[in-house]
């Protein structure tokens, strides 16, 4: 899910179960992964729909209360 489309469904009131896990395809990284109803899910990709990567926790977590998210769960 895009940044503009996240950013856009907390204006209008929809809660996502948000977590935050380490990517597993470089363990150096962070990923978000965002649950919906009916088991979906979806990752924060980029304008060409590549999933985020963040090098750290600090870097993550202005960008997700730029976009509304107010809670998340860590997986370590």
């Amino acid at each position: 899910m895009k940044r503009a489309d996240v950013k856009r469904r907390t204006a209008e009131g929809v809660l996502f179960d948000t977590q935050i896990m380490v990517n597993p395809a470089n363990t150096t990284q962070w990923i978000v992964l965002f649950k919906k109803e009916a088991g979906r899910s979806f990752f924060l990709v980029d304008e060409d729909e590549q999933v985020q990567t963040f090098a750290s926790l600090d870097a993550l977590m202005p960008e997700l209360r730029a976009l509304g998210i107010k809670r998340v769960e860590v997986q370590l």
